[in-house]
């Protein structure tokens, strides 16, 4: 069972799984999100949304999990990793566990925290404070949420039962004085204030651990982000780095993690040292691109929920690029909508010419598949329905394309038996 996100991770999830011959139930509060369109959906089930009834959501998963053809649960957004970790003991009656503890999640989730278990794994990391410990900056620092997800576990003003993700990065200049009041009344919560490392080279570093040990592993360097100014990749190309394989593999055993670790990081341009920016726990947006370079996560994830960890091959090919085109758009938006003080505005053209040339060097990309076609168009028909006001949605019309019945209520669902894997 799995969630199904706006990014490729949940098709390349669905796609992955139905080669290993596995059956997938894909969940979603949006009655057309892109998955429920693909032809390895087994079962589409719609939710509460965990933005606005966490409770309800973490309910529709256990209700789910108790079928007994349910084996696991992998996590594709915070929100899932969230619950998951909550309610790990009532999850662990039913189906397997391979995701952190709650206590492990905290250490993540807190920015601060997470600065705390780098220092004592010897990994660098960003100086990060609470903004009320902050008076005048003395160089380029950002202020941003201080948790990677908002919820009422971490955060007591949060709306009981609501999460967010806040995005939201403020800049700052050395002499600078942040208003500390309104940056609390803006985030909702005590932001941090974190040291602006620049930005020249990014990666990502994933993992699959079983109860501190690594059983598969991966890196990509991050050529662009959906934004100049930063964000997650749109562009990868998969290197292997001794140097950042170290580093993550201290922290992650320094956290004695288990499950599904995702981390960023950023190569400082002066010393060359990795700087961790955040651990998140779940599948990663770039996995479709990590799939087509040979790192079959969601088969290890099988494996690993299954005791199969002694039949993972882990391995992938150096050098293979993949794109995500929606990204790539917004990319090139960010040169006209996005201002930073701390990073410069490259040039439009340049970052055509850099786009078109890679497509063609490399012409791989995350959410298109000719054996699978029609999560991508109906990504596109759901991008319209945002941008192009109209009686009927588009994506209504994109899903009868993808699936010959409509998702079902996940109570019904609840109750429904089908064979766990695949005749194959």
């Amino acid at each position: 069972m799995l969630s199904a996100v706006p990014v490729p991770s949940s098709d390349a999830c669905v796609r992955s799984l139905a080669q290993t011959g596995v059956n997938t139930i894909v969940i979603s509060e949006d009655p057309t999100a892109k998955t429920f369109c693909s032809k390895y959906c087994d079962e589409a089930v719609l939710t509460p949304d965990p933005t606005t009834d966490i409770a309800g959501y973490a309910d529709a998963l256990l209700s789910l999990a108790r079928r007994d053809d349910v084996r696991t649960i992998v996590p594709l957004r915070e929100e899932d990793a969230f619950v998951l970790a909550k309610r790990r003991d009532a999850f662990a009656d039913h189906v397997a566990t391979p995701w952190p503890t709650l206590e492990t999640l905290e250490r993540v989730t807190d920015r601060v925290r997470l600065r705390e278990a780098a220092e004592a794994a010897g990994v660098p990391v960003p100086r990060t404070v609470p903004i009320g410990d902050v008076g005048t900056v003395d160089s380029r620092a950002i202020v941003k949420s201080r948790y990677n997800l908002v919820a009422d576990e971490f955060v007591d003003t949060e709306s009981p039962g609501e999460t967010s993700r806040e995005q939201t990065i403020e800049h700052l200049e050395p002499g600078e004085s942040p208003d500390v009041a309104e940056l609390r009344a803006a985030f909702g919560h005590e932001p941090i204030v974190q040291e602006f490392i620049p930005i020249k080279e990014e990666y990502m570093f994933a993992g699959l651990y079983d109860r501190g040990e690594p059983v598969a592993t991966f890196q990509h360097e991050q050529i662009r982000g959906a934004s100049y100014t930063g964000g997650g990749g749109v562009y990868r190309e998969s290197v292997f780095v001794p140097e950042l394989e170290e580093a993550a593999r201290r922290l992650l055993e320094e956290l004695d993690w288990h499950g599904l670790a995702c981390i960023e990081y950023m190569r400082h341009p002066e010393t060359g040292e990795f700087y961790l920016a955040e651990i998140n726990p779940r599948m990663w947006t770039s996995l479709a691109a990590n799939v087509r370079m040979g790192a079959d996560f969601p088969r290890y994830y099988w494996q690993l929920a299954t005791d199969r960890t002694d039949e993972i091959e882990a391995g992938y090919e150096r050098g293979v690029g993949s794109h995500y085109l929606k990204g790539e758009l917004n990319y090139l938006l960010s040169h006209f909508r996005d201002e930073s003080s701390l990073v410069d505005r490259p040039n439009p053209l340049r970052s055509i010419r850099e786009i078109v040339e890679s497509c063609y060097r490399q012409p791989q990309f995350d959410v298109y598949s000719r054996d699978d076609p029609v999560p991508f168009v109906q990504d596109g028909l759901r991008e319209l329905d945002e941008r192009v006001p109209i009686d009927r949605s588009l994506a209504e019309y994109g899903l009868r394309l993808g699936r010959s019945e409509p998702p079902v209520d996940w109570r019904e669902a609840g109750e429904q038996r089908r064979p766990t894997t695949r005749p194959r």
